[in-house]
């Protein structure tokens, strides 16, 4: 198996690469099969069509699987508990009516980007849709602006949260697997997805909203028009419980860059409360007691409420582990090196390569998580032997590439056409187009970011 039609080695693990992720993604993207059935079968082609040892395939799809789950599910259940959080309480839709209230009718679609990019920081995409699409129906009754220009800029806030902005589990993939700094992946996220948010949202918003007039189907809007609370919390604690996780993971990188060798006391305990699983603990906790508690909640209350939110995260979790066991075994058969050696040979820019990858992924399978797993594997072989780019704006780029053209082989596309109430026609002109900005934009922002660092 080693060599194919007198190809050299590297060829011939190229083209079985190749042939591996087109086997994966028609049979995700044509056939609809599992997406994590999927990416443990190719897997195994793909170690077995490269000539790897039967056992050490075995150790390397368990390990890499369990690699990559190790910090990963931790992450995401705790994220998943601190979103449900602010959905029982009503915390999202406090932070949403005060910046209302403080930017004014006419700039709301401003205040609406800034919410999705607040709210969508600790929960992922589908939650932070679900729990301001009664906000987005509110606010555009009460302005009597179209709907997509109060609906586009929270999509584009959460999707570029969601795609750039650790702790969202897309990005702590390529950060654990390219080994990035946290800190600085952070920092550089905010620089380069703010203004990628508002030209993708507010601005894109105002645009499509004067072209595509909708209405939302009445009965959902009726449903979520439907208060599941009296009294909403303070907006300041609100925005101290989401932001926490953020700012403690902040304080822990601060504390790193600022004395490396650890030489003050206080820098092992910041760069402790600083680690993604600690900081989502201690908010997810906190959580418990400003949006739980402190609202009225009693301990029944919390304990269902956070048992509840696990069970719509196993799916995404076994993604993300096939994706790692996927990602193992191209590093231990040597297609990574392969990879590696054809990447540099022909001086690839680092960050666009990043993007593509992940950018053709996502066009062919509709997932995000699978663009952003898979990319993370191939990409990170190529970055350990190569220098010249910033790591962190590789992982930026490859969030951004995960974003684009979401179409009809993603559930998000069918959730945004039912939630707005849109044909499939609108949906491609509005959410595929506003996706596709985010990543194109992204990726331009993140080349000029890279210049200066």
């Amino acid at each position: 198996m080693n060599s194919l039609f007198g190809l050299s080695h590297n060829a011939t693990l190229l083209v079985w690469t190749l042939l591996v992720i087109v086997f994966l993604v028609t049979l995700i993207a044509k056939y609809k099969w599992n997406p994590f059935v999927t990416l443990l079968l190719s897997a195994l082609a793909l170690g077995l069509l490269a000539g790897m040892e039967y056992q050490k395939l075995i150790k390397s799809i368990t390990g890499g699987l369990g690699g990559t789950l190790g910090t990963i599910a931790i992450v995401i259940g705790l994220g998943t508990m601190l979103g449900k959080m602010m959905a029982e309480s009503g915390g999202a839709e406090r932070i949403a009516t005060t910046l209302v209230d403080r930017f004014g009718e006419k700039r709301v679609h401003w205040a609406m980007m800034l919410v999705g990019f607040v709210v969508g920081i600790p929960v992922f995409f589908e939650v932070g849709l679900i729990l301001l699409i009664p906000v987005v129906f509110m606010v555009a009754r009460k302005t009597k602006m179209s709907l997509l220009q109060i609906g586009i800029p929270v999509l584009a806030g959460l999707s570029t949260v969601h795609g750039l902005v650790p702790p969202h589990p897309a990005p702590m993939i390529a950060i654990d697997a390219y080994g990035a700094n946290l800190g600085k992946t952070i920092l550089y996220a905010l620089i380069v997805g703010l203004p990628t948010a508002v030209i993708a949202g507010p601005l894109f918003g105002k645009f499509i909203g004067k072209r595509i007039q909708v209405q939302p189907p009445t009965e959902l809007a009726e449903q979520f028009a439907t208060k599941s609370v009296k009294t909403l919390p303070n907006f300041g604690i609100t925005l101290v419980t989401i932001l926490m996780p953020v700012i403690l993971m902040l304080i822990g990188s601060i504390a790193d860059i600022l004395d490396p060798e650890a030489v003050h006391v206080f820098t092992p305990f910041a760069k402790f409360i600083g680690h993604e699983v600690i900081a989502l603990l201690i908010s997810a906790v906190f959580s418990f007691f400003s949006l739980g508690f402190a609202r009225g909640f009693k301990k029944e209350d919390i304990s269902r409420f956070t048992s509840e939110c696990l069970a719509p995260t196993a799916s995404i979790i076994l993604i993300i582990g096939g994706g790692g066991a996927f990602k193992q075994v191209l590093i231990d058969s040597g297609v990574g090196g392969a990879i590696a050696s054809l990447a540099t040979q022909t001086h690839v820019n680092l960050i666009f390569f990043g993007w593509l990858v992940a950018a053709l992924i996502r066009v062919a399978t509709g997932s995000a998580t699978v663009a952003m797993t898979t990319a993370a594997g191939i990409v990170a072989p190529v970055l350990a032997v190569s220098s010249g780019a910033p790591i962190e704006l590789v992982v930026l780029a490859t969030g951004a590439g995960s974003l684009i053209l979401s179409h009809v082989n993603d559930a998000g596309f069918w959730m945004i056409k039912e939630f707005f109430g849109m044909s499939v026609v609108q949906t491609l002109k509005s959410w595929t187009v506003m996706e596709t900005l985010l990543s194109v934009v992204g990726l331009i922002f993140i080349l000029i970011l890279s210049v200066f660092i």
